[in-house]
């Protein structure tokens, strides 16, 4: 965006000498999302100007545009924690071995990723020290330490930090990366009651952030126990689906902790009748993962497509000067707009750079993913009005200046709105619901989301991972919603042809 705001140019500068306009040459993209939809997703994060490929592999270089997104989620994220009385805090990048391995379950969990720090300058470290890939075993020392009885509780502390995954497969900007940007709440309860009812109200806050920020559509479910976090008691979260490659994406989790981290680390507490007890224990985390599912699910083969409400700019106003046109007009009048617009509180810019064409700012303003864009020329002018054009379905509506940021906004929600339902129609058609193994077979192969009765049962859920084992990845649950159908008595698991408990989401997932 540099530039886009320099110095607005007179008339008389654009007159004269003829300055170079660069033609519209080399801003498409090179890969259809329909046919080709890895590299397509590669070439719109790094030519919408949202991350930069960094010389290690794995890890990203988050630009302003993508940055900006995560800020927009942080300032509402942050003041809904804090109304729930969750405190900010930050604890140290580094972990003991020893404290690491003390809940046996939850490393072996994470073991293959953790990074470990062996050598400072030239001299092997005696004790090598681990990166955090979470935060469990750096904080739950001290919660140990700090409560003693129940006026200690409930202890609630959020932190926003980034946190080192060692992935060795197929790292994907903000998708899996080796490094990521998140925030983890480490929360400690005396009652199981008072846990139980923080996981459903975080998990609440994750939807809204998927469904009233980047208007994608997610299902609230819980996890399997062979999926659940390591170490939990159990685990929920909200379940996106990319439609073009048929696999879900696990947008966000909360989870119970149960009292397991409580024994472990010794995190007792004297209740009220004098007697000791262990806390109750929750952790939750969403990352800049949740950029890269909006970016999958709206954008399309011109780049990307911005939610109105994480758009860091809402409104590009562009200059559209014609031969012998009141060029100082024009300028003048593209300056008012985005006065007119930042005043009533909508995020507008103007892009005069004169050694560009209109096209080519049309082009680059729509790789970009910026929802609306105003154009000026002589006629709009004349008739005291702008033309905006809309990023999500290309319309183009004539507003009167005198409205402007009245219909502005009013286009901007519809945006928005139209971005959700357009996203949930696709995820919708996707959904299949099915009974038995051959029509899951089926499904899985025209890349369904499907929602099949199940057992419930570890066992059987192992064995359809193995037996559905490819090319594309096997097939594991990715949810149980918690809105479930009716299961008629005498339903039979679709894999093991034992009774049905519940009604579950399977597909293949990143």
């Amino acid at each position: 965006m540099a530039g886009t705001e320099a110095k607005k140019p007179s008339a008389k500068q654009s007159g004269g000498k003829k300055k170079e306009v660069k033609k519209e040459t080399g801003l498409g993209l090179t890969h259809r999302k329909a046919e080709n939809f890895g590299e397509w997703y590669s070439e719109v994060v790094v030519n919408a100007e949202m991350i930069e490929y960094y010389d290690i592999s794995g890890c990203y270089i988050l630009r302003p545009w993508s940055m900006a997104i995560w800020e927009i989620m942080q300032e509402f994220f942050d003041p809904e924690i804090k109304k729930m009385k969750i405190k900010n805090c930050y604890f140290p990048l580094f972990v003991s071995p020893g404290v690491l391995q003390k809940e046996k379950d939850h490393v072996e969990g994470f073991a293959p990723e953790v990074a470990w720090v062996t050598k400072s300058g030239e001299s092997e470290l005696e004790i090598p020290i681990a990166i955090r890939p979470t935060s469990e075993t750096v904080m739950y020392p001290y919660y140990s330490k700090w409560i003693r009885g129940h006026r200690d509780l409930p202890l609630k502390l959020n932190q926003w930090c980034n946190v080192v995954r060692w992935e060795f497969s197929n790292p994907t900007p903000f998708i899996r990366s080796r490094e990521f940007l998140w925030q983890e709440g480490h929360t400690a309860f005396a009652t199981k009651e008072e846990a139980d009812a923080e996981v459903l109200d975080i998990l609440e806050l994750y939807r809204r952030i998927y469904e009233e920020y980047l208007a994608v559509p997610v299902i609230k479910g819980k996890k399997s126990e062979l999926e659940k976090f390591a170490g939990g008691l159990y685990t929920t979260s909200v379940e996106a689906f990319i439609p073009n490659t048929g696999r879900g994406i696990q947008g966000a989790t909360s989870h119970c902790l149960g009292q397991n981290f409580a024994k472990m680390f010794e995190i007792n507490f004297e209740n009220e009748k004098g007697e000791k007890a262990m806390v109750w224990q929750n952790s939750w985390a969403y990352s800049t993962r949740t950029i890269g599912v909006m970016v999958m699910v709206h954008g399309d083969d011109k780049g990307l497509v911005l939610p109105p409400k994480v758009a860091s700019v809402q409104v590009i106003v562009i200059p559209v000067p014609y031969k012998d046109a009141n060029t100082q007009g024009i300028f003048d009048a593209c300056s008012e707009t985005v006065n007119t617009l930042s005043e009533a509180g909508i995020r507008a810019e103007s892009d005069f750079r004169d050694n560009y064409s209109p096209g080519w700012k049309y082009s680059h303003w729509e790789m970009k993913g910026v929802p609306l864009r105003i154009e000026i020329g002589p006629k709009d002018l004349a008739n005291k009005q702008v033309r905006a054009v809309r990023r999500d379905n290309g319309a183009k509506i004539d507003i009167a200046s005198a409205d402007l940021a009245v219909e502005i906004k009013k286009l901007l929600d519809n945006i928005q709105q139209n971005l959700f339902e357009v996203a949930k129609q696709k995820r919708d058609e996707c959904i299949q619901i099915i009974h038995t193994w051959d029509d899951f077979v089926q499904a899985l192969n025209q890349r369904k989301m499907i929602l099949a009765p199940w057992c419930d049962e570890e066992e059987v859920e192992a064995d359809v991972k193995a037996r559905t084992k490819g090319e594309m990845g096997a097939a594991k649950t990715l949810c149980s919603p918690f809105d479930q159908p009716e299961l008629p008595e005498g339903t039979k698991c679709f894999a093991s042809g034992k009774p049905a408990t519940k009604w579950t989401y399977w597909g293949r997932s990143y």
